[in-house]
């Protein structure tokens, strides 16, 4: 059986994030968030604050990722993938180095993610922006834009 996904871009000209440029210079992004407490399981599109980001070296400007079979049940809360809540989902992202703690990647760079439990133990990639670890990241191959890569996955 083949994969499901689907190639999600962050757009700020559609009706969508229309109005979000004054909320990103406030720090605040939009991303989908996977809550859980005593009333049950909650996925929203929401706003999040930058100071809410996990720990790592890189921040990304998240440009591109994908929506697949392991990224449905985690949002449909139908197996038990994430592993610690609040989580955003994705586990996989395509986009450009904001921050870099490390002298691997610079401001500018763009990059890759795949794996590594993104998306069910350290936030992933269906937000504006991520914050990971140097070692998970690969530079983007020049043969790919960011859509053809988030295509394979």
């Amino acid at each position: 059986m083949p994969a499901t996904f689907a190639v999600c871009r962050n757009d700020f000209s559609s009706g969508l994030f229309k109005d979000d440029q004054s909320k990103l210079e406030a720090h605040m992004f939009k991303g989908i968030l996977i809550d859980k407490d005593e009333a049950g399981y909650h996925v929203n599109l929401t706003d999040i604050d930058e100071a809410r980001l996990p720990s790592g070296e890189v921040t990304i400007n998240v440009s591109h990722s994908t929506l697949n079979y392991k990224d449905a049940l985690a949002i449909t809360g139908q197996s038990p993938i994430v592993r610690s809540f609040p989580m955003v989902p994705g586990i996989d992202l395509a986009g450009t180095v904001e921050a870099s703690d490390t002298p691997e990647f610079k401001v500018g760079d763009k990059v890759l993610l795949n794996g590594w439990g993104v998306g069910e133990g350290h936030w992933g990639g269906l937000a504006q922006k991520a914050r990971l670890n140097s070692e998970w990241l690969i530079p983007l191959p020049q043969a790919f834009t960011p859509a053809q890569a988030m295509a394979i996955g």
